[in-house]
């Protein structure tokens, strides 16, 4: 057995490197300009548009996070840095990235990249360049909510960490990820233009090929016709073109889910001096979260219902600061007092005669000084599509699944997918599979639904959880943030998955 796959390894490797003929001739267009409509290639041979469909093996719809994160890693594996991927997308920072300069605010659009993302980014070489830009690691995160009866403080020494996640502009993990596909010696094209149509299980006439796939293979590709009216086709689609998926549309995936009928405000704000940790308070509406983003700013999430955010988007920026100010400090209920237990409060008959460490105390977020970023509003869903893969096509991230943003989870789903259906891919080179099979995604698949699932289903049940305010309640809320709190193992395990590291607490 061990000789097949090794006989079958050495045999596509050496498929991979032998070089195809053209199924067309043609003279080949001016190298297009970073502003032109035109596809770009990394190889002048091969640079711009004939009247010919060109051949791919993979097209990645979507350059977003996960869509670049998705080439990184196919780029950086031997088994799958020759194929020949396509990326779609019609956004000017592909061919044009902007000037980031360190003096400037942040972006109000950030992600908390766990432990986990940072050593997958670290594998494809894509996080020496975050390094370079403005981000900031934490080591700390406190959790509470306005009744005051309980709150959970993580330090990242409780698992033998250095850090629980980091905070990085999305602009900045988009910038990291295209130079690290730039700086690698990889075939792709990327078209800047949109998708209108998909067409399935065809041969095509006049197909110019870029794949590594033999000439018999080409029959077995999806066609799509791109918005600029050019054509490609694939043997493998991948949609990671986000929530409102034209791919997942055009391939007839369904989906499952529901609204949240609140809407997350987004900003950046300043402080006086820098903040070092993460913090989430439950507020009746939903909660709110201040992250740290570097250089005494930090980043704020703040859930509420539609009106409310709404009223705090148009209110002026002196009154935004003290509502935020409020929401995080005494507004709606008093802060939780570290000696509750133990000394005869509504939980001390929970875990009597408790010390704390002053690392463990509760602690008052740093105060707001000044807003530094424009607000903005997004409408929050839960939607998760019933299946992932279908013959020559797969979803990936917020294509696949969109989740509630109170622990920053979405785009770790999104990169994890991205990690893992690349390693797919390369397994079935190795065994000489065709990696449009349904088969081969249908693995990718069962590897990451139930994961995803998991997760989906313990932040809505935290949504739906502190969307009540019942007396009963508030006191088992209470008593679960002080289990997390007081129990060292139970709290270490929390750490470990929400760093996307383990399986559930409740399963390890």
């Amino acid at each position: 057995m061990n000789r097949l796959i090794t006989r079958k390894i050495v045999e596509n490797v050496y498929c991979l490197k032998a070089p195809q003929r053209n199924f067309c001739t043609g003279v080949a267009a001016k190298i297009p300009t970073s502003n032109s409509a035109q596809p770009t290639t990394d190889h002048p041979e091969e640079q711009g548009v004939t009247n010919k469909i060109h051949q791919h093996d993979v097209a990645i719809v979507g350059g977003g996070l996960v869509g670049l994160a998705l080439a990184c890693s196919l780029a950086s594996m031997p088994l799958t840095k020759h194929l020949n991927v396509a990326i779609i997308d019609s956004n000017p920072a592909l061919f044009s990235r902007p000037s980031i300069k360190k003096e400037d605010p942040p972006d109000p659009r950030v992600s908390t990249v766990t432990p986990a993302s940072i050593s997958l980014f670290k594998d494809i070489g894509a996080w020496k360049y975050v390094q370079q830009h403005r981000h900031a690691y934490f080591d700390m995160m406190q959790v509470w909510d306005y009744t005051g009866l309980g709150y959970t403080k993580y330090n990242a020494k409780d698992a033998n960490k250095d850090y629980l996640g980091c905070v990085v502009e999305n602009r900045v993990l988009h910038s990291s990820l295209l130079s690290c596909i730039q700086d690698i010696d990889f075939q792709k094209t990327i078209y800047p233009s949109k998708l209108t149509t998909l067409h399935r299980n065809s041969s095509f006439v006049g197909v110019e090929s870029k794949s590594s796939a033999s000439p018999l293979d080409q029959g077995h590709s999806v066609k799509l016709d791109l918005s600029d009216g050019s054509s490609l086709c694939a043997k493998l689609v991948v949609g990671a073109d986000g929530s409102k998926s034209r791919i997942r549309e055009l391939a007839g995936f369904t989906t499952s889910g529901w609204s949240y009928s609140q809407n997350a405000v987004i900003c950046t704000v300043e402080h006086s001096i820098e903040n070092r940790g993460a913090w989430q308070r439950f507020l009746p509406a939903g909660p709110i979260a201040l992250l740290p983003v570097g250089d005494n700013f930090s980043n704020i999430v703040w859930t509420m219902n539609p009106k409310e955010a709404t009223d705090r988007k148009t209110m002026s920026e002196d009154d935004f600061v003290k509502d935020v100010n409020y929401a995080l400090d005494y507004g709606y209920g008093p802060h939780p007092k570290s000696s509750t237990l133990g000394n005869g409060g509504v939980l001390s008959w929970f875990k009597p005669d408790v010390t704390l460490s002053a690392a463990e105390c509760f602690e008052v977020p740093p105060k707001v000084t000044k807003l530094a970023s424009q607000r903005m509003v997004f409408p929050l869903s839960l939607m998760h599509a019933n299946n992932y893969a279908s013959k020559n096509v797969v979803l990936i991230g917020d294509a696949a699944h969109t989740v509630h943003p109170l622990a920053g989870q979405g785009v770790n789903l999104g990169f994890g997918d991205a990690f893992a259906l690349a390693k797919v891919i390369a397994e079935g080179i190795a065994v000489g599979t065709n990696i449009g099979e349904l088969s081969l995604l249908k693995k990718f698949e069962a590897e990451r639904k139930p994961a995803n699932i998991a997760m989906m289903a313990i932040l809505d049940g935290f949504q739906k959880a502190y969307s009540v305010d019942f007396g009963p309640l508030n006191v088992l809320r209470a008593a679960a943030f002080n289990g997390a709190n007081y129990f060292s193992p139970l709290k270490r395990s929390i750490i470990s998955y929400a760093s996307g590291e383990q399986k559930l607490p409740l399963f390890t």
